[in-house]
């Protein structure tokens, strides 16, 4: 990066940079190499578990963390995304570590927490997470799926996501939708009439808890060279609003993207649903949640102030029962 080093200006560095500063322990198949011939792996330096929780005694004690922690846990992080992140191993498994921010004016670690842990609860395919505090900060870790352990080392499980496999950039991701998103499943995925139901809980789950960051990156498959099969759900991270109206990432039918369950159920048809089986699933999915709040709650140690903020505005906004039929309306 020159002789400014990591004080180089961003925005001033060209692609090729980008590129060859990556690393190789990335998301999908892709690596870039300086050299046509020879593969030299540029895997990023992990911090353990066990640093990961004893970071804080650490600082005190002088003792020097992986540089890719310290900032993480110290001056955010270059991992991507909207929070500070860092990769984290434990014997076989691998995690990516997210980070309280101090400009968080809620806390958004737990709210990623307790919604994905519902989302479990309610029988979607999700990444497993943990919840930590260290250093004065909440972290969660969700575990790696993309990745297998072999005799040989780590290995990847090639994976896209929606956003490649519409065929689009970043510019045009606007245009994604979730009508488009059924066509292909029906086409080029196993299990289509599995995937699609799973598709269509999530979509319902995103807008129970008030995930409207479900853009095109936030949806993957794995490919195994065949065919495409869903990768489970991550980034189900319920999003802040003053009001009660609000619109999900990704088109659902049509032109339509309001975050409401009546357009969900206009949707049921794309997804090999009756009005009746989508309504089941959304019923199902809104008990979850209210059988498991408090439960979850308590799991993440989430303050009262929290739980009053999330409740009923977040989670369960009245905007998302608009329009819906009784035996939803009800259950509100």
């Amino acid at each position: 990066m020159g002789a400014q080093g990591r004080d180089a200006d961003p925005d001033r560095l060209d692609e090729m940079t980008y590129l060859l500063e990556s690393g190789s322990d990335r998301i999908g198949g892709l690596d870039f190499q300086r050299s046509a011939t020879e593969y030299v792996p540029r895997a990023s330096q992990s911090a353990s578990l066990e640093e990961l929780m004893q970071a804080a005694s650490m600082v005190e004690s002088g003792v020097p963390l992986t540089p890719e922690l310290e900032q993480a846990l110290f001056h955010g992080s270059s991992l991507g995304g909207a929070r500070p992140k860092a990769m984290i191993e434990s014997g076989n498994r691998k995690f990516i570590a997210k980070f309280s921010s101090s400009t968080d004016t809620y806390n958004v670690v737990k709210a990623e927490y307790i919604a994905m842990r519902l989302a479990a609860c309610a029988g979607l395919n999700v990444a497993p997470v943990l919840l930590h505090h260290t250093a004065g900060k909440d972290v969660i870790l969700i575990e790696r799926f993309d990745r297998i352990q072999s005799h040989a080392g780590w290995q990847r499980r090639l994976m896209v996501s929606a956003l490649t496999i519409f065929g689009l950039d970043e510019m045009m991701a606007r245009y994604a939708s979730y009508e488009d998103l059924t066509d292909i499943i029906r086409q080029r995925f196993d299990a289509p009439k599995e995937t699609l139901r799973e598709l269509f809980e999530r979509l319902v789950f995103n807008i129970i808890c008030g995930n409207t960051d479900d853009h095109a990156r936030n949806h993957a498959a794995f490919w195994d060279g065949k065919k495409l099969s869903l990768t489970p759900a991550y980034d189900i991270c319920p999003q802040g609003r003053s009001g009660n109206e609000a619109t999900q990432e990704m088109l659902i039918i049509g032109e339509n993207r309001m975050s409401n369950l009546a357009v969900c159920l206009s949707a049921a048809a794309k997804f090999l649903l009756s009005e009746q089986e989508a309504i089941d699933v959304i019923t199902h999915c809104i008990r979850t949640v209210h059988e498991n709040w408090a439960e979850v709650c308590r799991e993440a140690s989430l303050s009262e102030v929290d739980r009053n903020f999330l409740w009923g505005r977040v989670f369960l906004n009245p905007f998302i029962f608009e329009g819906a039929p009784e035996s939803i309306v009800h259950l509100r």
